[in-house]
């Protein structure tokens, strides 16, 4: 597939961004009233159906309020709502700060926020300093399901299970903070265990999912849709991988992707991306390394398309990191080779299971 292809699936699959989170106000929004002039506030029940409609479809919450911190979180834990909410930032700073904050909590994009709050000062505020933000009417806030960008093309099993697997991550997060030891003592700690698959049908949802929604950890930013992936998934000179990870906090789902094209001679990789979710845990490697030592055995070239765009150029390092050097550039896309010279073994901290 061509880059010029690809530039139109990305333009295509990707025509409205799909908000990932949205991040709410408290007072006169979540609830009626001011909590910390009257404490007897009330939930308004369709802001209730809002959460549970978005959290169902995969879509995150967060909360940007100007309150007392300790004040606000019993009310919400008093509603019985206050898990649906991702490191809430309830503190007396400007709000185009807190929603700042959450994106770089949660390790999204700004652009990919919504923010609701009934004053029109605040969502200007938010809006000036973040124009790609989303700023919606606290009044409108029962329509927000219905919009464009609340609706994902597909809602999978990772989906429905999104908030949970960002709530076990600050598990994780809160573990490696109290470890005293090694970064890789600490990995050790988790008993990872790393699979690598061909796509199976059941996984080209996520598959398309992971291309739209992971922008950090993707060596070229093309975008497939599901009707491309199914096609790469059966033609005989494509391999499409998926990689699951899980550890002793359970599963992260699936985490990464990969769409080799075969020639006769040199294999060229496609698209090679991780979840940003995983990218601490020192597993961006692992994938390209399988891929690396299934060319080597199948004596061909390895190369490797790469397009940069503002956010990608870890992914960038990781080809360098593992012997890639650039052999060619046009359009916009570098072509990286591997030098042949180093053979990567898969993290010792990290049992990794390759399915044929």
């Amino acid at each position: 597939m061509t880059a010029t292809v690809n530039a139109v699936t990305t333009a295509t699959v990707n025509a409205v961004t799909t908000v990932k989170c949205v991040v709410w106000d408290l007072d006169n929004t979540v609830w009626d009233g001011v909590l910390l002039e009257d404490g007897d506030v009330t939930l308004r029940p369709e802001v209730v159906e809002v959460l549970r409609t978005l959290d169902e479809r995969g879509i995150l919450h967060s909360v940007a309020s100007r309150n007392d911190h300790d004040a606000a979180m019993a009310k919400l834990e008093e509603f019985g709502i206050a898990e649906y909410f991702l490191y809430p930032q309830i503190n007396w700073g400007n709000k185009s700060q807190s929603v700042k904050a959450v994106a770089e909590a949660i390790n999204i994009g700004v652009d990919t926020l919504a923010f609701v709050d009934d004053q029109p000062f605040e969502r200007d505020e938010v809006s000036f300093a973040h124009t790609d933000v989303l700023c919606v009417d606290a009044l409108d806030a029962a329509g927000i399901p219905d919009l464009p960008r609340m609706r994902p093309r597909f809602v999978t099993a990772d989906s429905r299970e999104r908030r949970h697997l960002y709530r076990a991550d600050a598990e994780r997060k809160r573990a490696e903070d109290d470890h005293h030891g090694t970064d890789e003592e600490f990995l050790a700690s988790l008993d990872m265990r790393f699979t690598i698959a061909p796509a199976q049908e059941r996984d080209l949802q996520r598959a398309e999912e992971l291309t739209v929604r992971t922008n950090q950890l993707n060596a070229t930013g093309y975008t497939y849709s599901y009707e491309e992936l199914d096609a790469f998934r059966r033609s005989p000179d494509h391999d499409l991988l998926v990689a699951g990870l899980e550890d002793r906090y359970g599963a992260y789902g699936k985490i990464g992707l990969s769409l080799v094209e075969r020639g006769s001679d040199v294999w060229t990789v496609k698209l090679l991306l991780m979840s940003c979710r995983v990218m601490s845990r020192g597993v961006g490697s692992v994938l390209l390394g399988h891929l690396i030592r299934g060319a080597h055995e199948a004596g061909v070239a390895l190369r490797a398309e790469f397009v940069p765009t503002n956010r990608n150029r870890t992914m960038y390092v990781t080809y360098k990191f593992s012997g890639f050097r650039e052999v060619e550039q046009s359009g916009g896309v570098s072509v990286l080779e591997h030098d042949g010279a180093r053979l990567p073994e898969f993290p010792p901290y990290m049992d990794v299971t390759v399915e044929c």
